[in-house]
């Protein structure tokens, strides 16, 4: 966990496969961010709505008319893909384009704090990715396709997906190896060092010893 000003920063890995639906709770002050691996050229779809506590009832309400929420999407260079204010509930959709871990963050329009009362904000939040993104009753009724060929473009797109996180999959091994060898190479130019610094420590000790040792014609 990490802060950032005035807002509290709460990392969670959220595998992708096949997607992720999930509720927190967020404060007059937080934003929380959440962390997604994704492939390169893959679709993501975001839907939430929130719910606000009611002191009341007792209880979270239906809906929150009036507040927004604010969306914040990153790549892995930490280049701002997405940045934009939603309702109370909303939909956001964005393509990687670069494969790695995004940042995916959501906190409170700031405007509608009165809201708040001091108390407590439900967010339930579904993530979709790559096919899973894919309405396919849609797409049937779109191009009239038969169950048949439905089911063959469902394959189909799987199919991609699945080379998609093949390719993911190397680029990470690839980056992991390099991470190793560069490790491995600062591990022995230290004990090389480490060597030299001895050996050096050594001779200059055995002349100070003789040098010592003639002074006081012990030799």
């Amino acid at each position: 966990m990490a802060s950032i000003p005035a807002a509290a920063l709460i990392w969670a890995s959220l595998w992708i496969y096949p997607g992720c639906a999930l509720y927190f709770h967020v404060g007059e002050t937080e934003k929380k961010c959440f962390i997604e691996e994704i492939p390169d050229e893959t679709m993501v779809i975001g839907k939430y709505r929130t719910q606000l506590w009611d002191k009341q009832t007792g209880s979270f309400l239906p809906s929150t008319p009036g507040l927004g929420m604010h969306v914040e999407i990153k790549d892995p260079d930490t280049k701002m893909i997405l940045s934009r204010q939603y309702g109370s509930e909303g939909r956001f959709t964005f393509t990687s384009h670069t494969p790695g871990e995004h940042q995916i963050c959501l906190h409170s329009n700031s405007t509608k704090m009165a809201l708040f009362a001091g108390g407590k904000l439900r967010v339930h939040l579904d993530i979709q990715v790559g096919e899973h993104t894919n309405n396919y009753p849609e797409i049937a009724a779109k191009d009239k396709l038969t169950e048949l060929q439905l089911r063959v473009r469902q394959l189909l797109d799987q199919v991609e997906q699945i080379q998609k996180e093949q390719n993911y999959q190397r680029y990470r091994e690839e980056r992991f190896r390099m991470t190793s060898e560069s490790t491995n190479q600062r591990v022995l130019w230290w004990s090389i060092a480490q060597t030299l610094i001895l050996i050096v420590t050594g001779i200059w000790q055995m002349k100070h010893l003789k040098s010592f040792f003639e002074a006081k014609k012990l030799v």
